[in-house]
């Protein structure tokens, strides 16, 4: 359900939705399938009005058929892939984050999702030349960070603050702010936010459970619906707007303690694709081992698990660096080097 908004539409000014809500009549759906009349009477306003309104809320959210060929055509036209900076994530990712999808990272607390993230947003500014829009929903963010991994990309600082300057950073600490914020940016902020010449490539949520979460569970079911909401903006957002969406969420244990990602079964077909972050124990694999030789620290070794996509089979495991966005040219060149002589090896 879509909350009715000041602005979504001509005519749909601030004093109308008052009356509306006054009247019970809080989202599209609710205008769609009252009787015009009685609601025109009860709020005060012209029957034209209010069937003016609603034909254009109708066009707006309503669903019409597309055959396939023109979906195929609109793919190929639309969809590009963007790295994440990371070898071993965009193996996992078959070669990156899809624009028109959401990506998920799910995990616990110090299994580098933010830092993830920060990479992630890092390369796609610095190396891609794409803006980047960074929805911090804990407070988690700084800049320092960015720039300490944008000085082992490039040692000019007018390439640094550019950079920075294509990552647009919104912090949002409840559920309608995030909802204000994404439906802003779905209106117009996405082209405000450009910087440079270049587009918004990527949206990053860190992270969604945050503000979600607490609404779940009881009595009520707000939270549910407030969480289709964010659910709806950010795939109207991905796929309207040929951006990759990213967001983290928390992880919570089955019955059988098996991590999963949290927010439920709901929540669970709204990303594309789902990843669960993990620290690694020491000496839990070979791979562990060889990677300390190669002076990684183990506190910075997590593994990555896919555990739902749609061009790849599940629980393939890769294990990664989360230093690896830290680290300098030169250190990436030879990790690679070396993990292409481990796969060949194995």
């Amino acid at each position: 359900m879509v909350v009715l908004r000041a602005g979504m539409c001509p005519g749909l000014d601030e004093d109308l939705v008052r009356d509306l809500r006054a009247a019970d009549v809080k989202t599209v759906e609710d205008l769609v399938s009252c009787n015009l009349e009685e609601l025109a009477q009860r709020c005060s306003v012209s029957y034209k009005a209010l069937f003016a309104v609603r034909r254009v809320l109708l066009a707006q959210h309503s669903a019409f058929p597309v055959s396939g060929a023109d979906l195929y055509e609109e793919l190929l036209s639309s969809t590009a892939i963007l790295s994440t900076g990371n070898p071993s994530l965009d193996k996992l990712l078959d070669s990156g984050l899809y624009t028109g999808e959401i990506t998920e990272l799910s995990g616990g607390p110090g299994s580098g999702k933010s830092q993830v993230c920060f990479g992630v947003a890092v390369h796609v500014s610095q190396q891609l030349k794409q803006n980047v829009i960074y929805v911090d929903t804990t407070g988690g963010f700084t800049a320092s960070r960015l720039l300490q991994m944008l000085q082992t990309e490039t040692s000019d600082k007018e390439e640094q603050m550019a950079a920075l300057q294509r990552i647009r950073v919104f912090r949002v600490f409840d559920v309608f702010s995030l909802l204000d914020c994404l439906f802003g940016l779905c209106s117009d902020g996405l082209q405000q936010a450009s910087v440079g010449g270049g587009s918004v490539k990527a949206v990053i949520v860190d992270s969604v459970s945050a503000v979600v979460a607490p609404l779940l569970g009881g009595k009520h079911n707000e939270g549910m619906s407030l969480m289709s909401q964010v659910a709806g903006v950010l795939r109207t957002m991905a796929k309207d707007f040929n951006v990759a969406a990213l967001v983290t969420n928390y992880v919570t244990r089955s019955s059988s303690g098996e991590l999963q990602p949290g927010l439920g079964v709901s929540w669970s077909h709204i990303p594309r694709t789902r990843i669960l972050l993990e620290r690694l124990e020491e000496g839990t694999t070979a791979a562990s081992s060889a990677a300390a030789t190669a002076d990684v620290s183990r506190s910075s070794l997590r593994s990555a698990t896919l555990i739902k996509s749609s061009r790849q089979p599940c629980l393939i495991r890769e294990e990664f660096d989360l230093q690896w966005w830290s680290r300098s040219k030169d250190q990436k060149t030879s990790g690679l080097k070396r993990k292409r002589e481990e796969d060949s090896d194995s």
